[in-house]
């Protein structure tokens, strides 16, 4: 952003936005809860894996530690540690946004997408927004949250489980 002073003289911004993109994907098996975007959906099956298996706040804490050139979720809460079985993911997006802002920056956005045949997503997206913005301690209006389809097409298609992708931009200084 350039700023014209009263001198006429420009000064830039001394941030610089780093931009983040996460994805994360989990098989969909029997007597799980179904948890997505912070939020418990009510479903025949959930999501499996270590912690509570959400793959949209697993894709979006991957993009915020991407946008700080961190690791990712895996490298910080490690499946084979028992103290993350069954874990919420809000606690992953709360350290991923307690790192940005231990390196000085602020979060600007994230943008993330679901991708499953079912359940419909679209009831569940304001909650969902709410959910990942208190987790990340920003605006909910910065959260944006979609859905699609695989179109039927391969194991995403067929109901196997479900994907989540995201984008997130932080602003770090220069």
């Amino acid at each position: 952003m350039v700023r014209a002073w009263p001198s006429g003289v420009c000064a830039y911004n001394s941030a610089v936005v780093h931009t983040g993109i996460g994805y994360d994907v989990h098989r969909l098996v029997e007597g799980r809860p179904l948890w997505l975007g912070g939020v418990e959906i009510a479903h025949e099956k959930g999501l499996e894996g270590h912690s509570d298996a959400d793959v949209l706040m697993h894709a979006i804490c991957d993009a915020v530690l991407g946008a700080i050139g961190h690791g990712d979720i895996g490298s910080l809460f490690p499946p084979s540690e028992p103290q993350w079985k069954d874990a919420p993911s809000r606690i992953f997006l709360e350290k991923a946004a307690k790192l940005v802002k231990e390196a000085a920056g602020s979060i600007v956005n994230v943008d993330a997408t679901l991708i499953a045949e079912v359940p419909k997503i679209l009831p569940h997206v304001p909650a969902m927004k709410v959910a990942v913005a208190q987790a990340l301690a920003i605006p909910t209006d910065r959260v944006g949250i979609k859905a699609t389809t695989n179109e039927l097409l391969g194991f995403l298609g067929r109901g196997e489980g479900m994907a989540g992708m995201a984008v997130a931009g932080v602003n770090l200084p220069d």
